[in-house]
């Protein structure tokens, strides 16, 4: 009954064990004030290495590009120890971890960002749209977003680097292969999308122009690391901090061709799964499967048995199951055996230490 998820799967030179994705959740656990992972990340990701692919939190490529307190960064040499603490104990564990490259874009608050205005493709405040910012006075709490300055060009080429930096710290620092963050309205979905990018140079107004700067970053990254060790994560639902597209199926099927021509080792679709969210119809599924060759995954309130459908379906090649990973170290072992999923206490899913993070015990 579960055996499509049991198939060994190849991603660009890697072979995975299964088709179970541990997906990237943001825990802002990293050690203060170097934003750097830790012993207990190692931990918390080494329990979970039964995954057939993880991909690591969302990890800021530069201090503008941090959004939230406590969230890592892959930019400092600190970082990469913290780092490779993880990718070590994960690969100990036989498992296979890709870091998720993170710009948030105006997604922040000065707070964050050692007190700069935030930078997006326009200069558009997103709006209800809150922030969690350390003030340094031990009363964190959740702040509105700021408006934004537009970026200039010397801005977009300096991102696009520091993007290449970002992708080749994280294989220095024994990650199996990157993911880039172009989902639920962070920088490069604000390009990306139609009402959040006002831009009337090539970086905006038509769609090749709105993905520009997605390709020109998977450009930079796959000349530095190789277009087999990239995947990309896209929301084209979503409304997440405020970012609409307004014919999003033809948008991201035209991602989706682009980044079939970089020949990525994986796209990851995160369909919207709040409650009354958009469904995404079979057919947009179907677009994108026939514009893109590559490994398709797919992440949203996914059952054993819609997971298994997706896989035999052809639409989806694996599946990431994301809050359920939170409460199941062992998820894969559960789900081969039909045993129970254990329910994640929402309360320590931010923050903290070891409580909701590593206590979680394997089914017994």
């Amino acid at each position: 009954m579960t055996a499509a998820l049991f198939n060994p799967i190849k991603l660009g030179q890697l072979t995975l064990a299964n088709r179970i994705v541990m997906p990237p959740m943001t825990r802002s656990r990293a050690s203060q004030p170097d934003d750097s992972a830790n012993d207990i990340m190692a931990t918390y990701y080494a329990q979970r290495s039964s995954a057939g692919l993880i991909i690591g939190e969302g990890t800021q490529i530069s201090p503008m590009a941090k959004g939230y307190a406590w969230t890592p960064g892959i930019y400092s040499d600190k970082q990469l120890s913290g780092w490779k603490k993880v990718t070590d104990a994960v690969h100990t564990n036989n498992g296979i971890m890709f870091a998720q490259l993170w710009h948030v874009g105006r997604v922040t608050h000065p707070d964050n960002i050692n007190h700069q205005q935030p930078i997006s493709s326009s200069a558009i405040k997103a709006e209800n749209v809150k922030v969690f910012v350390d003030g340094g006075d031990n009363n964190p709490g959740f702040v509105d977003v700021v408006e934004p300055r537009e970026m200039t060009k010397a801005d977009i080429q300096q991102v696009v680097a520091q993007f290449k930096q970002a992708a080749l710290n994280a294989i220095k620092a024994g990650f199996d292969g990157i993911e880039l963050h172009a989902a639920n309205g962070y920088l490069i979905n604000q390009f990306i999308d139609s009402e959040s990018n006002l831009r009337t140079d090539e970086y905006g107004g038509s769609l090749t122009n709105r993905l520009r700067f997605l390709d020109e970053v998977i450009g930079a990254m796959a000349a530095a690391i190789g277009s087999d060790k990239i995947g990309v994560r896209l929301a084209p639902l979503t409304t997440l901090n405020g970012t609409v597209d307004a014919t999003p199926e033809l948008t991201y099927t035209a991602a989706a061709k682009l980044l079939n021509q970089h020949n990525i080792a994986y796209i990851h679709i995160a369909e919207a799964d709040w409650d009354d969210a958009p469904v995404m119809s079979t057919e947009f599924k179907q677009a994108l499967r026939a514009a893109y060759s590559g490994v398709m995954i797919y992440a949203g309130k996914y059952t054993t048995q819609r997971a298994v459908s997706a896989i035999e379906s052809g639409l989806a090649d694996m599946i990431a199951f994301g809050r359920p990973f939170v409460a199941n170290p062992d998820l894969p072992a559960r789900i081969k055996h039909g045993q129970a999923w254990a329910k994640h206490n929402p309360e320590t899913l931010f923050g903290g230490n070891e409580k909701g993070l590593t206590d979680y015990p394997v089914f017994s």
